[in-house]
């Protein structure tokens, strides 16, 4: 609809009204219609939802076509990625949200800092979700409200061309509403507290889920040591609660990224249940690290299993956990990824050790065999050294080649001595162009990076300290950040519009009128920042 249709539609139901609406004016009802897209989470939901299907449909046609996105911990930093996005591109195409479950543990638990356990309320999740969405649709009335006041300016000069474009513009505006894959960890218990969890945050915006293997109440950070996974079955009975839960709310394009962290977890609390050979649950066992055991020889407290006609004891820890036997990781992924496409997920996560194209398109490749167009959504995570990585890569498929690398020690190729050598320089190229080559090799749709406002929010805070603080005093802001905002256009150099000022003195106007105090007049010290 667009806004002129919009003033129509109010204008009719101001007249259906009688006199006891007459001082509601229909343009302004009208704008803040215009300004507000999407009045509940569940409209996202299904706008976003189409989006993300849309975008898997371009990738399978070229995989040139992959997406990204940054991980955002509070509704601020989502609201100024996509205000930078739409500044620097022009477009939000192929750019979404994630919300890192990592992130929601370390900065926004009442408990206060955590490790990425699950030990965060569950219902910081789908808060965290409404207040992205609700600053992402800030910056949508505030950039709408900017054009609005263009447009009666140009109204007022009687300027017909100008009035035509604005009008056209506001009518073409693209949202800064896009997609959120958001984590919901192992689903926070079994698969009822899995699907009431899952309905919270649809309800609050997400149209995609990201859930993992893992078993809920020993769940662990995919990059740390002692992740625990579960039997397949147990994992398809919580991809199932999700898909009933975005049906329910009416999302049948919601999103479910099944994660599998089998490549570095070890162990396993259960013996899956089977009912024959070469079943689910057979294969899952079939990776176990068992002894063939004597039945003369059983011990008190032993489990065992039988396989071929043997009797096995799998090796149990003495923390009631079972282990896999070594080597089975890769296997494992495969097996994961197959059984979750297979059984309702749309989209794979492989948490793997470090980032090699390579390492993941080999599983990638197998899950193809049997799934044409699987695709993955991958973490490019700060918990890699992707300098040092990277080099010891280059470094390798030059030792391959028979290059000479005597100059370099692979063990310290972090070193700064080694920045402006030709190893690093490839180096950097080949990170540089990692997503891209990740994209078309190994079936990777969606790239994203789980902390990475975490980090830019420690590293600016800590130059701001370290300036402010030491000579440069307040010039240590003032060169440093403000002359900054105001070369580089950053729009919340203008907090004070940033914050909603503005919004809130139409917001006066319309329901005032002449009466209205507004805070946008000659004294307002933001004015200061008319010419940046």
């Amino acid at each position: 609809m667009t806004y002129q249709s919009h003033i129509a539609k109010m204008n009719e139901t101001i007249a259906q009204n009688g006199d006891s609406w007459a001082a509601i004016d229909a343009a302004s009802a009208a704008r803040m219609a215009v300004q507000n897209r999407f009045p509940t989470g569940l409209d996202i939901a299904r706008y976003t939802a189409k989006i993300m299907r849309e975008d898997m449909e371009a990738y399978d046609k070229d995989p040139a076509n992959y997406t990204q996105s940054l991980g955002c911990w509070h509704g601020f930093i989502a609201q100024q990625k996509m205000i930078s996005i739409k500044k620097h591109f022009g477009s939000t195409k192929r750019r979404y949200l994630y919300l890192s479950g990592w992130m929601v543990a370390a900065l926004r638990s009442e408990f206060g800092p955590l490790p990425d356990q699950s030990m965060h309320e569950k219902t910081s999740v789908p808060a965290l979700i409404e207040e992205l969405y609700t600053f992402l649709k800030q910056a949508d009335a505030r950039e709408l409200g900017g054009m609005f006041r263009e447009l009666d300016e140009a109204k007022a000069k009687g300027d017909a061309v100008a009035t035509h474009r604005l009008l056209k513009e506001i009518d073409e505006h693209q949202t800064h509403v896009v997609p959120i894959i958001a984590d919901i960890d192992a689903g926070f218990g079994n698969a009822e507290a899995t699907y009431l969890l899952a309905k919270k945050m649809i309800e609050a915006g997400a149209c995609a889920l990201q859930i993992e293997n893992q078993v809920s109440d020993e769940k662990q950070c995919g990059h740390q040591d002692g992740k625990v996974t579960v039997p397949h079955e147990d994992f398809l009975q919580k991809i199932r609660a999700i898909r009933y839960a975005f049906l329910e709310l009416g999302v049948p394009d919601g999103i479910i990224v099944a994660r599998t962290d089998s490549l570095g977890a070890g162990l396993t609390k259960q013996i899956a249940f089977s009912k024959e050979p070469g079943d689910l649950g057979d294969q899952y066992n079939a990776f176990l690290d068992c002894d063939e055991v004597d039945p003369a020889d059983i011990k008190n407290g032993q489990v065992f299993i039988s396989r071929d006609g043997k009797l096995l004891a799998p090796k149990r820890l003495p923390s009631n956990l079972y282990q896999f036997r070594a080597g089975t990781g890769e296997d494992r992924c495969v097996l994961d990824c197959i059984t979750a496409l297979q059984n309702g997920a749309d989209l794979l996560w492989i948490e793997t050790e470090k980032p090699h194209v390579e390492q993941i398109a080999g599983m990638v490749d197998r899950v193809r065999e049997v799934i044409p167009n699987a695709k993955l959504v991958y973490n490019n995570s700060p918990s890699f050294n992707w300098t040092l990585n990277f080099r010891q890569q280059v470094y390798d498929a030059w030792e391959k080649e028979g290059k000479d690398v005597s100059a370099y020690d692979r063990a310290k190729l972090m070193s700064i001595d080694y920045d402006g050598t030709e190893l690093a320089a490839e180096a950097d190229e080949k990170i540089r162009t990692f997503q891209a080559d990740a994209a078309k090799r190994a079936g990777i749709f969606h790239h994203l990076i789980t902390l990475p406002t975490y980090h830019t929010a420690a590293l600016s805070t800590d130059n701001l300290a370290r300036e402010y603080f030491g000579d440069a005093a307040m010039l240590g802001y003032v060169k440093n950040v403000q002359r900054e905002e105001i070369r580089q256009g950053i729009a919340c150099v203008k907090h004070q519009n940033m914050a909603g000022s503005d919004i809130g003195d139409d917001h006066k106007e319309y329901f005032a009128g002449e009466a209205a105090l507004k805070a946008g007049g000659k004294d307002n010290t933001m004015n200061q920042f008319a010419a940046a």
